[in-house]
């Protein structure tokens, strides 16, 4: 049994251990499948904010938006205190990426956990994401994600809805005709969209890895399957040649300037900034990173140097016209659930505007995945992918961290008092 298939296994039976009373009493859709959301105001995710209106959901989808106590029947949720908005949208995690149960270090190539512990790691990071009000995350990418996707997507276990790439290309995946046999293979294997390494990690200096010619293909195969192709970038070459190639959109982009901002935004690229989290979750867990891979002492040092070098090109992304900043924060192993903390630095130290920042992580986001018709808005036809947090996220973005409701696809899986704040 290979391990895509040992992780479906224990997959399934986290479903089957899950689904007795617990499940069925917590979880789901109300009887009749009509849901009443009130709460002091809506926020719709393009810009736009409404009082005195509350939200029809049924049979799992945005049935309509009316005024307050104009629905008769089913299951009214008085969610007082609070804003309603859709689902944050986080572009860019990873769910597989865990710290091991017996060393409670990086998992890796040495790690003893198995496969086993690889599902059930996964389906726990999906889970608290959605507690967070994370509602769709697109991630890049583990072999994991593909019958965890797919539990999601049937109601089997509770989480977020899934993208995912499964695996990636590198330089490791050969000359340009290799790379297109790849993402044959990656596309015929269920993948949503292709993750490209263009460039090393911030931490050995960001340099491009692929050439021009590589790119090219990749992208232009990416586009013969109807799939998205995401770089991860950080200097400007490498972003550029991804512009050129016709790519979807540059993730990290830490060292970029001014000049390559603009390109991306001519080219109609998404621009996908990692300016926070990823830094403050190394650091806090430095000693569970140290001596794996390139985490070293020296590739710590070039993170800590990197932090200033990232903001200052987010502020300097804020000031391109029509340059599309999505939400993604690349959460890997102790950052799950903390997407939001992202969302936040952004608005305080990046200076980007509150509502700015939530149209990042909802109907912008949306529409970099090709979902926009789908989720991300508070519009009739829609999916029921919203939550609800205390207080005003439109005026003070730390309200995101106070998630009381939590809905996806229509079904209720968190609902709380609103916090005292």
């Amino acid at each position: 049994m290979n391990q895509a298939m040992v992780i479906a296994t224990v997959l399934s039976t986290i479903f089957l251990a899950c689904s007795g009373e617990a499940t069925v009493s917590n979880f789901g859709s109300p009887e009749g499948g009509l849901i009443v959301l009130r709460a002091d105001r809506i926020l719709d995710g393009t810009g736009q904010m409404w009082t005195d209106q509350e939200i029809v959901v049924r049979d799992g989808r945005i049935d309509n938006i009316t005024e307050v106590g104009q629905t008769v029947g089913g299951t009214v949720y008085e969610l007082t205190g609070t804003t309603l908005l859709p689902g944050l949208i986080d572009t860019h995690v990873h769910l597989g990426w865990h710290f091991d149960r017996d060393t409670e270090r990086l998992h890796s190539a040495e790690s003893t956990d198995g496969a086993e512990d690889q599902a059930l790691y996964a389906a726990e990071n999906a889970w608290q994401m959605l507690m967070s009000g994370v509602t769709t995350v697109q991630s890049l990418g583990g072999w994991e994600d593909l019958p965890l996707r797919e539990a999601v997507a049937k109601g089997s276990l509770p989480g977020p809805r899934i993208i995912t790439s499964l695996s990636s290309i590198t330089e490791a995946s050969g000359d340009p005709a290799q790379i297109r046999v790849r993402i044959d293979e990656l596309a015929e294997a269920g993948a949503d969209v292709i993750k490209i390494f263009a460039s090393a990690s911030i931490r050995v200096g960001g340099l491009p890895t692929l050439s021009q010619e590589q790119l090219n293909a990749a992208c232009e195969q990416a586009k013969s399957h109807k799939l998205r192709a995401v770089v991860h970038a950080h200097g400007p070459e490498s972003a550029r040649r991804a512009a050129n190639a016709g790519c979807s959109q540059i993730e990290h982009g830490a060292l970029l300037d001014h000049e390559t901002l603009e390109i991306l935004s001519a080219h109609g690229l998404y621009f996908d900034p990692h300016i926070h989290l990823i830094f403050e979750n190394y650091f806090q867990n430095q000693a569970r990173y140290i001596g794996i891979g390139n985490y070293t002492e020296q590739g710590f040092q070039q993170m800590r140097d990197a932090v200033p070098t990232a903001l200052a090109a987010f502020r300097t992304a804020l000031t391109v016209e029509g340059l599309n900043i999505v939400f993604g924060t690349d959460a890997v192993a102790g950052a799950h659930g903390k997407n939001w903390t992202e969302l936040a630095y952004r608005v305080q130290e990046g200076g980007q505007e509150p509502m700015a920042a939530i149209i990042s992580a909802t109907s912008l986001a949306a529409e970099s995945l090709g979902l926009e018709s789908e989720v991300g808005t508070v519009a009739v036809g829609l999916a029921g992918d919203l939550i609800a947090v205390t207080g005003d996220p439109s005026k003070d973005i730390e309200a995101l961290e106070h998630v009381s409701f939590v809905m996806r696809n229509g079904n209720v899986y968190k609902h709380e008092p609103p916090s005292e704040r």
